[in-house]
């Protein structure tokens, strides 16, 4: 198996079970602040089940920037697509946003601005501490 997919893998399986506590919490913020808030068995197994995917692949997917023979350029987008497609799945699922045309504009918008921003600033951020320890060691 590569060396790559075991990587994507194992962070997945590592990180994986914070999206249902995540999800958890959020539902009991909800019951106590949200009048006759309560959901179906079938709504807690699809978010409980649909955030343990997303998290999965939020975290799996932090291998495309460690892909030595890729360009940064195609890291990138391997990254932010793999992450749009599994937000954009988990959203209309769990019917947190609606499929509608002018909805999924939106909201690719401000997933594609907040991605790249924080994107460029852990990029900005990890080329500073690594410039910094390269000077270090001359």
């Amino acid at each position: 198996m590569n060396k790559y997919v075991k990587e994507f893998l194992h962070r997945g399986l590592i990180f994986g079970g914070f999206g249902p506590i995540v999800v958890g919490i959020i539902f009991v913020i909800l019951q106590y602040t949200v009048e006759g808030f309560s959901l179906s068995g079938m709504q807690v197994l699809l978010a409980v089940v649909s955030t343990y995917l997303l998290a999965f692949i939020q975290a799996g997917a932090t291998v495309f920037n460690q892909i030595e023979h890729w360009s940064t350029v195609k890291s990138l987008f391997c990254h932010f697509g793999s992450l749009y497609v599994a937000y954009s799945v988990c959203y209309i699922a769990n019917s947190w946003i609606p499929f509608k045309p002018m909805v999924l504009v939106i909201f690719t918008a401000i997933f594609a601005v907040v991605f790249f921003v924080v994107w460029t600033i852990v990029y900005l951020s990890v080329r500073a501490a690594s410039n910094k320890f390269n000077k270090t060691l001359h």
